[in-house]
């Protein structure tokens, strides 16, 4: 059975509900606006007292050391910095080093994922922390509590804006064995066009791989027929006539997770390069101790 709602691709997702003849529900739970608010306070609590504490050292230093008729301004740029990166570099940086987490949602057992069960990358976590300047700093918070309570997976909304939502972390799903490629369908899948496949289907996908050892087995093939048939529309070209549909459904998540990491490393390394360009000194500019530097002494001698 399944339990279908109108959804659009990233913005407002409903759930995917897909629930088989034993009761076995296929979705990864979404937190509770309850629990997502608790974290929210948590977090936005400790990033207060941080910036707190900041200013509050930061005008004992002026006051003491600041006497020249500039300090003004420069203690407004300085307020200025402090603020950016308590609003927006430290739940940035928090969000991106932990991978989702933060202390309010290790409390609380929550992880911010995509849309489709990914984890959150640079453009996910900056666009929630740019919004919630405005639904948290500035409105307190009204806007986010409400969107968490109207949505139907408890959205705030940089979560809207970003495709992003909580989910409950503590629920074994992060312990399931990784998917593997089919070693036959590994050609059909280097070549195939992906990228039209919904978020929201490969998330009940990789939740059905994740929890198929524990189905019986016609339940299993009936449900892995059943996505297959949902997901091979988007898809191009179809899979070799024959694939076993469970197969089929572990080489087009093995395929979206390869390249998806693929572009991870690309990105890291077009990184790289431009932080190895910035350190590169300018032509013609010499390095401490080189022979060959048109400004060294030998090349004054005649």
């Amino acid at each position: 059975m399944v339990n279908e709602a109108a959804t659009s691709s990233e913005r407002m997702m409903t759930p995917e509900l897909m629930v088989t003849g034993e009761a076995v529900a296929l979705e990864v739970l979404p937190a509770s606006p309850g629990t997502r608010i608790l974290a929210g306070i948590i977090d936005y609590t400790l990033y207060a007292m941080g910036l707190l504490i900041t200013i509050i050292t930061g005008s004992v230093i002026a006051n003491k050391y600041l006497f020249s008729p500039s300090s003004q301004a420069l203690a407004a740029v300085a307020v200025a910095l402090v603020l950016l990166a308590w609003l927006v570099m430290v739940p940035l940086t928090v969000e991106l080093l932990t991978r989702g987490r933060s202390a309010g949602r290790l409390v609380t057992g929550l992880r911010i994922v995509r849309d489709d069960g990914g984890a959150v990358r640079l453009r996910h976590s900056l666009v929630r922390a740019l919004v919630g300047v405005v639904e948290i700093w500035l409105f307190l918070g009204v806007p986010a509590t409400a969107a968490c309570v109207v949505t139907r997976r408890g959205k705030r909304l940089g979560d809207l804006l970003a495709g992003t939502y909580a989910v409950r972390d503590r629920n074994g799903v992060r312990d399931a064995p990784p998917i593997l490629m089919p070693p036959e369908l590994a050609a059909w899948a280097a070549n195939a066009d992906l990228r039209a496949l919904p978020g929201h289907e490969a998330l009940v996908i990789r939740t059905f791989l994740q929890r198929a050892s524990s189905m019986q087995a016609q339940a299993r093939l009936r449900l892995a027929m059943q996505l297959a048939a949902q997901a091979e529309p988007y898809v191009a070209p179809p899979p070799p006539p024959g694939t076993h549909p469970e197969r089929f459904l572990a080489a087009l998540l093995a395929a979206r997770r390869d390249r998806e990491f693929m572009l991870e490393l690309r990105d890291r390394r077009v990184e790289d390069g431009v932080r190895a360009s910035l350190q590169t000194p300018p032509h013609q500019v010499a390095r401490p101790g080189d022979q060959s530097s048109v400004f060294s002494p030998r090349s004054t001698r005649r």
